[in-house]
């Protein structure tokens, strides 16, 4: 091709460029005017749904870039949630006769408590290294039984098991996330504690969802993928094998360690140990629904991700609030909330893995398409 035909073809490539990034940065200053004025349209317990979502969704997306993206199964995600809870609980709080406490300031609290869990993934690696696939899986599922027993031996760290102990919520330089008598006002709506709250959670799981991509498109995520498809082949690449696997553990561990934090905060600050190991918010059924909430979304898409958190975890707060119930039952053998999610998403994992490998993620992309044909 000539440098006469290339000009324009150059031209009309760089002016389709700039179209598409305007239209990007247009759309999320859209969003973010969007997640501004939800709280002055949307009731509380909907905020409070939507904030849970987004809980799970930090979560999932660790996960997700563990399993998809680097090839490693774990089934330990509520340990590392555990371990973020109380480690921004024991950082934020004052100590007292009963607990434990070094009353941080509490954003470096958050950001030390993201680092704890990062670093118990990264003990992990000797393990994690030299295991693979069920093997893996089983291995780290046995986190969550250390978590459950050392959480119920050490009460001064991570409260007890009836009533737990309480954190302060965030106080961003003077901007309280907790406060009680708000004095900020959205189209002459008081933006109190769930307002603000659920701006905090729709920055983080933004912040989140912008470094995991950016992980995955650099060269973090082209050494996890490579180790992914042949370990052998990425060795003989100079790829790092047992780095690249202890670096994929602790940043998904760091993921769960801020769905720890949010935890805590959407607990209104407190932090409380499961009573039973298969039954709370830090149990192997939980464990298990971030692994379903990774399959629906599919592996490796953060943005599945979410959708698979929407289903997983908002469904059966969501079911309550639309036949207008005041509470979510999940006991008896009767169709509550939680029966019908799981019913739902057992269904989806079994429909997703015969017909749609990709998740929902995967039947996005080709309404996409279809849209722009």
């Amino acid at each position: 091709m000539s440098e006469a035909v290339e000009a324009p073809v150059v031209t009309a490539r760089r002016d389709h460029e700039t179209v598409r990034t305007a239209v990007k940065y247009a759309l999320i200053v859209a969003a973010g005017i969007v997640v501004w004025l939800l709280p002055a349209y949307v009731k509380n317990e909907w905020l409070v749904v939507l904030m849970w979502i987004m809980t799970g969704a930090v979560g999932a997306m660790g996960l997700t870039m563990l399993i998809g993206q680097a090839g490693q199964l774990s089934l330990a995600h509520t340990f590392f949630l555990l371990v973020g809870g109380v480690a921004y609980a024991v950082f934020a709080s004052k100590g007292t006769s009963e607990y434990i406490g070094f009353g941080l300031p509490t954003l470096l609290s958050a950001l030390l408590a993201v680092l704890v869990s990062a670093a118990a993934g990264a003990l992990f690696a000797p393990i994690s290294g030299r295991l693979r696939g069920i093997y893996l899986g089983v291995a780290s599922l046995s986190l969550v039984f250390l978590g459950f027993w050392l959480a119920n031996q050490l009460p001064s760290l991570a409260g007890s098991a009836s009533s737990g102990r309480y954190a302060p919520s965030l106080n961003f330089f003077g901007f309280d996330f907790g406060v009680q008598t708000p004095s900020l006002y959205v189209l002459n709506v008081p933006m109190g504690q769930t307002e603000r709250t659920f701006w905090l959670f729709a920055a983080l799981t933004a912040i989140a969802y912008a470094l995991g991509r950016g992980a995955m498109n650099g060269r973090v995520g082209r050494g996890w993928r490579a180790v992914r498809d042949n370990e052998a082949m990425a060795a003989v690449m100079g790829v790092s094998v047992v780095r690249q696997k202890a670096m994929a553990f602790a940043i998904s561990s760091a993921y769960a360690g801020l769905a720890g934090v949010m935890t805590v905060w959407w607990y209104s600050g407190l932090m409380k140990p499961d009573e039973a190991v298969d039954h709370g918010t830090y149990s192997t059924t939980v464990a298990i629904s971030f692994l379903a909430m990774c399959v629906i979304g599919g592996l490796g898409s953060l943005g599945g991700s979410v959708m698979g958190a929407a289903l997983v975890f908002g469904l059966p707060l969501a079911i309550p609030l639309i036949r207008s119930e005041d509470t979510v039952s999940a006991g008896g053998t009767a169709f509550t909330p939680v029966v019908i999610t799981n019913l739902i998403y057992g269904a989806l994992i079994v429909l997703i893995v015969i017909f749609q490998p990709r998740g929902l993620a995967g039947l996005w992309d080709r309404a996409i398409r279809l849209v722009r044909r």
